[in-house]
């Protein structure tokens, strides 16, 4: 008989500081949508150029992002039925050098159910973002998670407020 493995549960996420020394800032933790990882792997207009925008800021540095685990499966899925196999396989391996996972468990589906979304799913990634205690759910349907104990930003406006951030005197490196 095979022996049953139980998974232990995430470590917590330590908070990434951009900069060095004084007048460092924490970099935000985001957890992005399926939808807005979609939009820029099927290239879906008019939402993926800020998507792709936010990638870029991502893998710059200048913010942390994840991918709710349950949410890989059905970016392949999609994206396979859309570009074929090998396509979804080489976007799948460029998101996981992108973006960390988060580990949903038992607690999480749990929980989502408690919420009260109209949306099960939705609600699931609201619990993932409550999971890694993320500074927001990057959506282009925020009125999906209307209620939950989350912020909900577009890929837009969090670049907005990226970019308000960096011109901030009190946030250089100097």
């Amino acid at each position: 008989m095979p022996r049953r493995v139980r998974e232990r549960p995430p470590a917590p996420v330590p908070p990434r500081v951009a900069g060095a020394g004084r007048g460092a800032s924490r970099v935000p933790t985001l957890l992005l949508d399926t939808n807005v990882v979609l939009d820029v792997l099927l290239a879906r207009a008019p939402w993926d150029g800020d998507a792709v925008l936010l990638l870029d800021t991502i893998a710059r540095g200048r913010a942390t992002g994840f991918i709710a685990g349950h949410a890989v499966t059905t970016v392949h899925y999609i994206v396979q039925r859309a570009k074929g196999r090998s396509v979804a396989a080489t976007a799948v391996s460029d998101l996981l050098q992108l973006l960390d996972v988060v580990t949903l468990d038992r607690s999480d589906f749990t929980r989502a159910l408690s919420l009260g979304l109209g949306d099960y799913e939705d609600a699931v990634q609201v619990a993932a973002c409550l999971r890694i205690g993320a500074d927001a759910l990057v959506t282009r349907n925020a009125r999906h998670s209307k209620g939950a104990p989350v912020v909900t930003r577009s890929p837009g406006e969090v670049l907005a407020l990226l970019a308000s951030s960096a011109s901030d005197p009190r946030e250089s490196d100097a």
